[in-house]
């Protein structure tokens, strides 16, 4: 409760603190993104025929858009960023660095601040890096995404699915599988390597300029594009690519490849994209073949990205994987080995042996992660393959709570109080076995049956709860 009073403590205070500042720039128009998008003036401009938007900067710092930025960056949780300013002080700092803060913006001498670069394991090995600006950058280019997403979202293609408002990965998916079913068995799957850290600036800036006519914020987007990025300390000049994690950096993914979108199109091909992942059709593996050099060479001569040789490839559709699911050639939809694999090195991390934690700990840990996992792959066709990931995770956790009994009369006893008869818990405790096969033994399978895992430790049974979610 009282974590909810503060977060309708800090809104509100935003809010206040907006109103106040907004005052001294009454000569500014301030609307909402709504009024924003029913009002700008949209219109031809020379022989091109370009629609030029025009009077973006006053829809972008209203006061309803920046508030809803302000929410959503609140919502998203991240991290602070070179200026160690968290998300939580950003409202009282708003109240005295605010008005200056719009002035320079309208004016165009806002300068961006350098974003904090960080590395995360990617799931097949490497590095992914990661750009943090700091909350107010962060802030302001969640208000830039929320207009000019307004604006594009009637440009993009049909067969674009990620980062768009209304579309998610299960419609891309029945996209594909729909494909499928129509007989286009063979997949032609391009990878772009490196996506975010090789879009080349003055395309993205010459394809911003075909819609946009603000020429605030066209310099303010260049700004952000070349803002520096903090390594280890050491503050180093951008010159291509878009920092990947920042608010606006997915609708420019999409700027970028709505080109190839569009190309594709004029080809007819039936084809799905979801960011940077696309997926292309075709009926025979020599279509396949055909249709990966070609599209290969636009993607690198046109668009100036880079096809990972190593990763795209031309191949039946149930040898591929696509946004973590597998399409069979009668469309239905599976888990993908590798996403099966991802999750069982996920519940080995959590259930390692020599954490030392409670296992009503490593049980709640689980069943966070079981539950995100369920929820996303509850589209596959997959009851047999939990029912034998429940298994083994039952039997990851008996192993644990073994290891945490050390030595053989602690077994023992465990086991006895678990109702396991005297005698037969001695033959396990006595037994020169290593924990994990004693964890398939009879004994213990008495002593921690199935129901002591629902009931008593509430452990997220993944097999029952596909079943209810397809009920």
């Amino acid at each position: 409760m009282e974590q909810q009073q503060g977060i309708v403590y800090q809104g509100d205070l935003f809010e206040q603190v907006f109103k106040d500042i907004m005052r001294p720039l009454d000569n500014c128009k301030a609307v909402s993104p709504a009024e924003a998008r029913k009002e700008l003036q949209v219109k031809g401009a020379g022989e091109r025929g370009r629609a030029l938007a025009e009077g973006l900067m006053e829809a972008i710092l209203s006061h309803d858009n920046i508030k809803r930025a302000y929410k959503q960056v609140k919502k998203n949780k991240g991290v602070a960023g070179i200026d160690q300013m968290p998300v939580e002080e950003f409202a009282a700092w708003y109240s005295r660095q605010g008005e200056s803060l719009l002035e320079t913006l309208y004016s165009g001498t806002y300068q961006p601040q350098g974003v904090k670069q960080v590395e995360i394991p990617k799931p097949d090995g490497g590095k992914r890096k990661l750009g943090i600006p700091t909350v107010t950058d962060r802030i302001i280019q969640q208000s830039i995404a929320q207009v000019l997403s307004s604006i594009y979202e009637n440009k993009f293609s049909n067969h674009s699915y990620g980062f768009r408002p209304g579309r998610n990965a299960f419609q891309a998916l029945k996209k594909g599988s729909g494909y499928v079913e129509d007989g286009r068995y063979i997949v032609v799957d391009i990878d772009l390597k490196t996506f975010f850290d090789v879009v080349h600036h003055d395309r993205l800036m010459h394809r911003l300029m075909e819609t946009i006519g603000d020429k605030r914020l066209l310099r303010l987007i260049r700004k952000y594009l070349q803002s520096g990025i903090m390594v280890d300390g050491v503050m180093g000049q951008r010159t291509e690519g878009t920092p990947q994690g920042s608010p606006l950096s997915p609708l420019l993914s999409n700027i970028v490849l709505d080109e190839l979108d569009k190309e594709l199109e004029c080809r007819g091909h039936k084809f799905v994209r979801y960011a940077d992942d696309c997926n292309i059709y075709v009926r025979s593996q020599a279509a396949g073949e055909r249709v990966m050099k070609s599209v290969s060479n636009f993607i690198e001569s046109k668009l100036k990205l880079i096809v990972n040789k190593e990763k795209s490839r031309v191949c039946e559709v149930n040898q591929a994987k696509f946004l973590g699911y597998t399409i069979q050639q009668n469309g239905i939809l599976t888990i993908a080995e590798k996403s099966v694999d991802r999750l069982k090195k996920k519940v080995r991390t959590i259930t390692k042996r020599n954490r030392g934690i409670k296992l009503e700990q490593v049980v709640s840990e689980l069943n966070q992660a079981l539950r995100g996992w369920l929820n996303y792959f509850q589209y596959a066709k997959c009851q047999w393959a939990l029912k034998n990931l429940d298994g083994w995770i039952r039997r990851k956790l008996r192993c644990y709570r073994l290891k945490q009994c050390k030595r053989a009369i602690t077994i023992q006893r465990f086991l006895e109080s678990r109702g396991v008869d005297g005698w037969q818990s001695w033959i396990l405790a006595l037994s020169g076995k290593g924990h994990w096969r004693k964890s398939g033994c009879p004994q213990v399978h008495q002593a921690m049956g199935n129901k002591w895992f629902d009931e008593e430790l509430g452990l997220f049974n993944l097999s029952l709860n596909y079943v209810r979610l397809k009920n």
